[in-house]
């Protein structure tokens, strides 16, 4: 292909053009001069209904094979109005990479490929190749020129007007959602407005009095670790002269305001009990309890669990801590440390919480002493805990966002392993600083770096933003935990015979695996057949996330704003298909070739 022309968007769409031809043949051999041998897949519900990835040739060409005849994939053309085709370089690799478009029996999509020129004729072959659903024929988002009238309350002058039907809307005083959110953070905002844009009814329901206080309650000098332009919520991006950090509270006050210019359902102060699924009816049997104390069932046929990577905060059982009588608290309580001025603190655990707890108190004007219990990776917020972030300073969101979806594990761990290379190199003095007072590091496993201690166990690092330099200079004492040989009324007694005296503990523990809150709320049964929730097991896609799980009509939503933010669009998707009657409830069992 390049052989014939130095056009690579020619070159490009002649590619796609060879892949929709072929993909009318009944035979995996058609295809398998498109790809390379150690190519990958990913189909987010396109072809598959699935959020899968597909390693080698060999299976992609059965599996396309396999699924082509229902899905009928076709036009596929090189999308207008995205970045171009043109040469990149992803996880170390020099390719092509184009974005395209292209419809299916029911739906449209959006995709990359990747292009390497191969062989002695350099023929242009599928590195990496993405194919994800945007939308379904028929049941399209109604965005611009399609936006709604408001003839329902902007024509009729003796009707309910506009504040009218919102109120009736929030209520639900005659009817229950189809679709009950759990959790009013990033993650229940941008699924309810996902499926709000689909016409699906839903309603969020959080414990806390007001939206936006799961960020607006925690710590006092709490900020965005991760800068602005990868944060947006879905349709309505922050405001361009927003810092690049954003401070919790700001961040708190957005998600109001979401709210209201989305038209979301919202009941703050309800606490969400538990619910009962009945597979004949195809639906929940939920207990809310509300501030006042009164109880709501409702029978939603979808339940989205929106609470976060993790559910229940981790207080393990430290031997003799209770023998403390300060003040003991986790993390996920503490608020601020202008109460501990004057006073002596002990943080146990280093990650992001524990270091800016420690800072925070330390800024106070109290004596604080960091407890490490395991090694920990650290790295300077900018610039290294931004490199992941690149493509973001770039380009539209749009384009930015689909790229995210389209690197495969594998390669995405590869380019992690680079980056976390290159900010050790960046941050090698205050690493050296770290080891030389005794600081535990660790960079991951296999040197993945953070991202993916994110991914597998929700934490274990830490973006510095200035206590690490605190504890190099020791003005934050640093002890590990091996070294506590009990905890006294006191404080802390360790082994070489000295105390350290403390007015508070800060248990900065992590939180328990979601499958613990599912447990508790849905019992053993439910638990047991969702399995684990989040990380990868073997696989190359986090467990039960976005999609649909073994126990229908269970769903779960969680990460960052940017992960909320693309997933929503793929989960409220396959509610929509749903209950439009195109997919079915119970989760596709059946094993692709080569699918992890």
């Amino acid at each position: 292909m390049l052989d014939r022309t130095k056009d690579i968007s020619v070159a490009a769409q002649a590619w796609l053009d060879a892949f929709e031809r072929r993909l009318d043949r009944p035979d995996p051999a058609a295809l398998d001069d498109l790809f390379l041998a150690d190519a990958f897949w990913r189909d987010v519900l396109a072809l598959s209904w699935n959020l899968q990835t597909i390693a080698g040739r060999d299976a992609i060409t059965r599996a396309l094979t396999t699924l082509t005849p229902e899905a009928a994939p076709t036009s596929f053309r090189i999308a207008p109005n995205r970045a171009p085709p043109r040469w990149v370089t992803r996880a170390g690799t020099n390719t092509i990479e184009a974005i395209f478009n292209f419809e299916t029996a029911i739906g449209r999509g959006s995709g990359i490929v990747r292009l390497i020129p191969d062989g002695p004729d350099e023929r242009l072959k599928a590195w990496t190749l993405l194919t994800a659903l945007d939308e379904l024929k028929g049941f399209e988002e109604q965005l611009g020129t399609s936006r709604p009238r408001g003839q329902a309350y902007s024509r009729d002058f003796r009707g309910p007007n506009w504040l009218d039907l919102r109120d009736a809307s929030r209520d639900y005083s005659d009817r229950d959602p189809a679709v009950l959110v759990v959790g009013g953070g990033q993650a229940g905002l941008a699924i309810a407005a996902r499926l709000k844009q689909l016409q699906i009814d839903t309603l969020i329901v959080d414990r806390e009095a007001r939206i936006g206080d799961n960020w607006r309650k925690r710590y006092h000098a709490l900020t965005l670790h991760n800068q602005v332009q990868v944060n947006h919520l879905p349709y309505m991006p922050f405001p361009p002269n927003w810092p690049t950090y954003i401070p919790k509270d700001k961040l708190a006050n957005w998600f109001e305001a979401y709210v209201e210019a989305m038209e979301l359902n919202f009941w703050t102060g309800t606490e969400f009990e538990g619910g009962a699924y009945d597979e004949a009816e195809g639906h929940w049997t939920v207990t809310l309890r509300r501030a006042d104390g009164s109880t709501r069932a409702m029978h939603p046929r979808h339940v989205v669990m929106a609470t976060g990577v993790s559910g229940i905060a981790n207080i393990p059982d430290i031997p003799t801590l209770g023998n403390f009588k300060g003040t003991l608290v986790h993390s996920s309580r503490y608020e601020d440390g202008e109460h501990w001025t004057g006073k002596r603190a002990i943080v146990i655990g280093t990650g992001n919480s524990g270091h800016d707890i420690a800072q925070d108190l330390h800024s106070s004007g109290a004596e604080v002493t960091l407890v490490q219990r395991s090694p920990t990776l650290v790295t300077n917020i900018e610039p290294s805990a931004q490199l992941a972030y690149a493509t973001y300073n770039e380009g539209t969101l749009e384009d930015n966002d689909l790229i995210a979806a389209s690197m495969p594990t594998p390669l995405a761990k590869k380019t992690h392993v680079m980056l976390t290379e290159q900010s050790k190199a960046l941050d090698k003095e205050l690493l050296d600083g770290l080891s030389r007072v005794g600081f535990k590091l660790d960079f991951g496993e296999a040197g993945t770096g953070w991202q993916f201690k994110y991914l597998t166990r929700g934490g274990g690092y830490y973006f510095n933003v200035g206590c690490s330099n605190l504890i190099v200079e020791g003005a934050i004492k640093l002890k590990q935990f091996s070294e506590i040989e009990s905890f006294t009324a006191n404080g802390a007694q360790m082994r070489d015979g000295t105390t350290i005296a403390a007015d508070l503990i800060v248990l900065s523990t992590g939180y328990k695996p979601q499958e613990y809150l599912v447990r508790k709320l849905f019992g053993d049964a439910v638990a047991d057949r969702v399995g684990p929730i989040w990380g990868f097991g073997d696989g190359f896609e986090l467990r039960n996330m976005y999609a649909r799980t073994r126990q229908p009509g269970l769903w779960f939503i969680a990460g960052s704003l940017a992960q909320c933010r693309i997933n929503s669009k793929y989960l409220a998707l396959q509610i929509k298909a749903i209950e439009e009657g195109i997919l079915g409830r119970e989760v596709d069992t059946a094993v692709i070739p080569g699918r992890a």
